[in-house]
């Protein structure tokens, strides 16, 4: 096992794998920019080192920060969390030269899996359907439309690269295909640096369900069963919940057959998704391949509450050389969880990114609610990163004990300084075909204004920090793990 890991990542993820290292027995070592000097992950770690300015590329984003912080430290593993360099093949590729353990796939898988084109070739070696589409041969302007006419209205252009609808385009009207066409390959060169394009048949209103993997270096495969992730705004999940309404059980084996089968396909190993669209329900729904996800998913949570499995602890055993602990017979769901991500952001003005200082802050304490949150009271929301505050999960033995459960954390999850999304989740909940749980990608915009609505009838941030206060809520959040008293400068009063 490892005796020192360094978390090239920050906020809430930072704090997850540092909770995870302790409770393992290994030593943390946090990295942070300048803008994060005084974060809850800093003060956490066994250890911390700055790498460099606020802005990403000069510092979550820099190899050669990440790697000389890792090699200052002694590490002989990173964590690269989700976001910044946890799918970058380039980064694992040197820390695999540095000698420095990389806990996700090898550089080769994150180089193949990273493409989108690779991985559709990928599953089709494995005989896994995949959305109907085609991959232009040359990519000029004019063949990428000619392979979108083959295809089919609507379509949609989509980059190899990268992720969360970024660069992503859909087209219904063909007068509109070239203009589609070229701001696709602008934003695509702009965040991934490759403006390499494909184009897909658009599913108008299907379901976004993936499938947790775990793969070791023996080749051993499993799968921990599905998350739904069909409720997202611009293709950016919001909630997520296992298991789905739409999976039968034999529909959720075949999924995971076919999931188990695309990571063979690809040698992956270590923590992986592999994510479908699914059309239709019942036993005889169609799915399709979408992508691969080389990492570990913001919503994992969901899936350890269901498995009890602690999938940070399996990423590190992993590569740490270790064989699964678990064949798929023995792996099963009880209950059901739902994740909901709290962001400082204003839903009512289009989801405008929100930063500033949280003035009050108190997360919701009560049984079947787990909170992983990387700020505290007095934290500053900074306008240099993703604005993700917290994920809030409720499970419980049934589907609504789980969603009345996440509703009442929610409620108690007053926050003043910032606007966040809070009250829009909350309307999300209360959403009738939320409840019935008749779900896909294209509810949430279809019912936006809906949504959107009632929010200016929601009490004020300020009302909702004295009504936490009047119940006596504590003067800090419970946390998941926390620093010795004796040896932190946070969190003393005079």
């Amino acid at each position: 096992m490892f005796r020192r890991i360094l978390i090239a990542n920050r906020g809430e993820i930072a704090v997850r794998v540092i909770r995870a290292c302790r409770e393992l027995g290994i030593e943390s070592v946090a990295v942070y920019s300048d803008a994060d000097a005084g974060a809850l992950h800093v003060s956490l770690a066994d250890r911390a080192l700055r790498i460099g300015p606020p802005l990403p590329s000069e510092s979550y984003l820099s190899i050669p920060a990440i790697l000389d912080a890792a090699r200052s430290a002694g590490a002989d593993a990173v964590h690269p969390g989700y976001g910044f360099l946890s799918e970058n093949h380039l980064f694992a590729d040197a820390c695999e030269r540095a000698g420095i353990a990389f806990i996700g796939p090898p550089s080769g898988v994150l180089a193949r899996m990273g493409s989108k084109i690779e991985a559709r070739q990928a599953a089709q070696r494995a005989g896994v359907p995949v959305v109907p589409g085609e991959t232009p041969g040359g990519q000029t302007g004019e063949e990428v439309a000619v392979a979108a006419r083959r295809v089919g209205f609507p379509v949609l252009i989509k980059p190899s690269e990268g992720g969360g609808g970024i660069g992503m385009k859909a087209v219904r009207d063909p007068a509109t295909l070239d203009a589609a066409i070229a701001q696709a390959r602008r934003e695509a060169v702009a965040a991934f640096g490759d403006g390499t394009l494909y184009v897909e048949r658009l599913l108008e209103a299907p379901r976004h369900v993936e499938i947790q993997v775990l793969a070791d270096h023996l080749g051993h495969v499993v799968h921990l069963f599905e998350r739904e992730c069909s409720l997202q705004r611009r293709h950016q999940k919001i909630l997520e919940e296992t298991p789905s309404t739409a999976l039968t059980p034999a529909l959720r084996a075949r999924m995971g057959e076919a999931a188990v089968a695309v990571a063979l396909a690809a040698g992956y190993r270590n923590a992986g998704t592999v994510e479908f669209l699914v059309d239709g329900t019942g036993d005889h729904a169609r799915f399709y391949f979408l992508e691969m996800n080389t990492r570990l998913q913001v919503e994992h949570p969901v899936t350890e509450q269901t498995t009890a499995i602690d999938l940070v602890h399996a990423q590190i055993a992993i590569a740490a050389g270790e064989p699964l602990s678990w064949r798929q017979e023995q792996l099963a769901q009880r209950g059901h969880a739902i994740e909901a991500r709290v962001y400082a952001e204003d839903p009512a003005r289009d989801h405008l990114p929100q930063a500033g200082p949280l003035l009050l802050y108190r997360e919701p304490s009560m049984p079947g609610v787990r909170v992983d949150a990387g700020v505290l009271e007095g934290d500053e929301i900074s306008i240099h990163y993703d604005p993700l505050i917290a994920k809030v999960v409720a499970a419980g033995e049934t589907r609504d004990a789980a969603r009345r459960r996440l509703l009442a954390a929610l409620r108690a999850y007053p926050v003043l300084g910032i606007r966040t999304n809070i009250p829009f989740l909350i309307a999300l909940l209360e959403h009738p075909r939320v409840i019935a749980g008749d779900l896909d990608t294209r509810l949430v915009d279809a019912e936006l204004a809906t949504l959107v609505a009632p929010l200016t009838a929601e009490p004020t941030d300020l009302a909702r920090a004295v009504a936490a206060q009047a119940a006596g809520a504590p003067l800090r959040p419970t946390r998941p793990i926390a620093p010795d008293p004796w040896v932190t400068l946070r969190g003393w009063r005079g």
